[in-house]
């Protein structure tokens, strides 16, 4: 019987499976990084380890062990002995570069990463790893984080609005007078859409902070103009005056109770001319093998079901959730993959748009 080493000792003969179980190891050595200020400590220019470990409140010994596995990752360079340089793969750590993706980083493998934690429980009970924790008396890292609101909206929404363009070209605005982007976040979709549309007018509405932090985005875009920035909360009510309403990544972040609640606000402002448009993940019927072009979808299910306690849908959960609400399904569209990335995030790959309308 044959048997593989991979990885700080294992020895098997299925290495696939405990490949699949360290992944994490390199998403904390990122975490880590970022969290330490590495990237922003080096930005251009290379530093010994002792000169690192001051500016950075670490333990020497410690910090160069992290150092040479960054230079593994591609992430630092070693250029001399106990000397270390930022690679470019590295530079967009840093806080103040362009498309930074420090918050991302700090997101995902950080204050995410105790939900995924308590996924077993998550699947045990049906409930969310904040419900989980919360009958365990144990506070999250995103309740425990003063910035944790902030680096949510840093990641939400704040792409280009170019790397929106899949999305905003993919449906017929045509006819249409004003579109509502309901819970934005920083207005990249609603930028996208009124920059390809010159005809249409816009809403953007969010919660305070969102609408706060998308301000000065929509002036620069120089749509101050056309676009309206209204704070709501879209589960107390939605504005009215828009004869298109469209929903990005909201709802899947709802168990279904909820969602049905959003949309029945949407519902009862909604013109009888009017379109909706969800802008989700679909997922097939039925999964049969592996198919990495639905990882992201499947994996992004997951991760609702222990971060918020909502979920991704298939076409017919789609049409019944929006029947509920007093909506018609009317056809769903696959917007083409994009190769744009923002925040280490893909923009519009296995994005669709379930088009509704009121229903009789």
């Amino acid at each position: 019987m044959s048997s593989a080493t991979t990885g700080i000792g294992n020895v098997t003969g299925n290495t696939a499976l405990v490949e699949m179980a360290m992944a994490y190891s390199r998403s904390r050595i990122v975490c880590a990084a970022a969290r330490l200020g590495i990237a922003d400590a080096l930005a251009a220019r290379e530093r010994t380890v002792d000169d690192l470990a001051k500016t950075c409140s670490a333990d020497p010994a410690s910090l160069y062990r992290l150092l040479r596995a960054l230079a593994i990752l591609g992430i630092t360079s070693e250029t001399a002995p106990r000397r270390f340089a930022l690679t470019p793969v590295g530079d967009p750590l840093r806080k103040d570069v362009p498309n930074s993706v420090w918050p991302a980083v700090i997101f995902w493998a950080d204050l995410l990463s105790d939900s995924w934690a308590y996924l077993t429980d998550c699947v045990r009970t049906g409930q969310s790893a904040f419900r989980v924790m919360e009958s365990q008396g144990i506070a999250s890292r995103w309740s425990k984080d003063p910035d944790a609101p902030a680096i949510f909206r840093a990641v939400m929404g704040t792409a280009p609005a170019e790397d929106y363009m899949p999305i905003a070209r993919a449906w017929d605005f045509t006819g249409r007078r004003v579109v509502a982007d309901l819970g934005g976040g920083g207005g990249s979709l609603i930028s996208a859409i009124l920059k390809s549309h010159a005809h249409l007018n816009g809403m953007l509405v969010d919660r305070p902070p969102s609408i706060e932090s998308a301000t000065p985005r929509i002036q620069a875009d120089g749509l101050a103009g056309r676009c309206k920035l209204i704070a709501a909360d879209l589960l107390e009510a939605v504005p009215s005056g828009a004869d298109v309403y469209a929903l990005k990544h909201v709802l899947h972040g709802y168990n279904d109770d909820v969602a049905v609640k959003l949309l029945k606000n949407c519902r009862a402002v909604i013109p009888a001319d009017g379109a909706l448009l969800v802008l989700e993940f679909v997922l097939p019927d039925v999964i049969s093998q592996p198919d990495p072009n639905l990882e992201t979808l499947l994996l992004s299910d997951i991760n609702m079901m222990a971060v918020t306690g909502g979920k991704e849908r298939s076409a017919a959960e789609w049409k019944s959730l929006l029947a509920a609400a007093g909506f018609e399904l009317r056809r769903i569209i696959p917007v083409a993959a994009s190769d744009k990335f923002a925040n280490n995030v893909a923009i519009v790959h296995g994005v669709s748009i379930v088009e509704a309308a009121p229903a009789a």
